[in-house]
């Protein structure tokens, strides 16, 4: 899903650069958030993240003619955009999958001595 929002933000905001509107802190921070619950229904859909453009672009008040503009873009540039998105969700695969197995580890120790106390 990292992926995704990750390649939902980063072509609304190129929009946005692009047409000269200022972004503060406070809206790409609402943007980033918006991409990555957009992201999480956008898993494994072809093209999902792609498809969500639009909404992000309709955030700042980019027309919808604009935004497909910017889909289209995000076509062109598909087997780049699409690889370093499959790259992105699985280095942060592995970064929970170790996430998950340090503390499971931590918490077998923590078992073990409280067995080990008593």
């Amino acid at each position: 899903m990292a992926g995704a929002a990750v390649t939902i933000s980063v072509l609304a905001l190129a929009a946005v650069h692009t047409i000269g509107i200022s972004v503060d802190i406070w809206t790409a921070l609402l943007l980033s958030i918006l991409a990555a619950i957009g992201a999480c229904g956008a898993s494994g859909v072809a093209g999902g993240s792609l498809l969500l453009v639009p909404m992000a672009c309709a955030l700042f008040g980019i027309s919808n003619d604009l935004a497909m503009q910017v889909v289209g873009v995000g076509f062109i540039i598909g087997v780049l955009q699409d690889s370093s998105e499959t790259a992105l969700n699985s280095s942060t695969d592995v970064l929970f999958t170790a996430a998950a197995d340090i503390a499971s580890r931590k918490k077998k120790e923590q078992l073990q001595e409280e067995l080990q106390i008593q």
